[in-house]
């Protein structure tokens, strides 16, 4: 008897996995040309580099507006990703306030494509933007927890004052290095001095 080859996969399978391969391949793409000229860049523009025709783009994202949405989704998904998978050795105030450094980054360089990914739409922004900031509150909220716990932050220090800070230096600093450079400042008013090991 001869053996046979693996089975082929379902056809349904199939098409699932193509989709989602074009979806990545069309975020990526996406986020290649919004990096090199902004939130503008031509949709077609965005299939051509991805590799796919026009159609497969709007399948997956009929508007500009929800690209964009995905792509932004995707940062501060990564950026709450990053909260969750820092180096284990860290400190609790390191930990804390490397993320902090990682969200002042995120908060300089994505807030025009946060802003131009709801544009337009003023019930669906503040439903995303209520999302996004969950998340990220969530993520905060955890480790201003344990930095707190062990005695390395300030314990009035809500969740809320450390991300209007920190956002706040974000916004009105001249550029990246600048903003992580007040975050850095930030950290030397917020420690106590006192923490404790675990």
């Amino acid at each position: 008897m001869t053996p046979s080859g693996p089975e082929p996969a379902p056809p349904g399978r199939t098409r699932r996995a193509d989709a989602a391969r074009n979806a990545a391949l069309l975020l990526a793409a996406a986020r290649e040309l919004v990096a090199e000229s902004g939130p503008e860049v031509a949709l077609d523009e965005v299939a051509r580099r991805a590799g796919v025709g026009n159609a497969t783009l709007y399948r997956h994202f009929p508007t500009r507006a929800d690209l964009l949405v995905a792509m932004y989704a995707d940062e501060v998904a990564e950026l709450c990703h990053q909260g969750a998978d820092l180096p284990t050795g860290l400190s609790p105030a390191d930990a804390l306030f490397s993320w902090l450094d990682a969200f002042v980054v995120h908060v300089a360089t994505k807030r025009p494509l946060a802003l131009a990914a709801t544009e337009g739409a003023t019930g669906r922004r503040s439903a995303l933007f209520d999302q996004w900031h969950t998340s990220i509150h969530t993520t905060a909220s955890g480790l201003l927890r344990r930095a707190q716990d062990a005695g390395a932050v300030r314990p009035g220090l809500t969740v809320t004052d450390l991300l209007a800070l920190a956002g706040g230096a974000a916004l009105t600093a001249t550029d990246v290095a600048h903003a992580r450079r007040l975050t850095a400042l930030l950290r030397g008013g917020l420690e106590t001095g006192l923490e404790t090991g675990d």
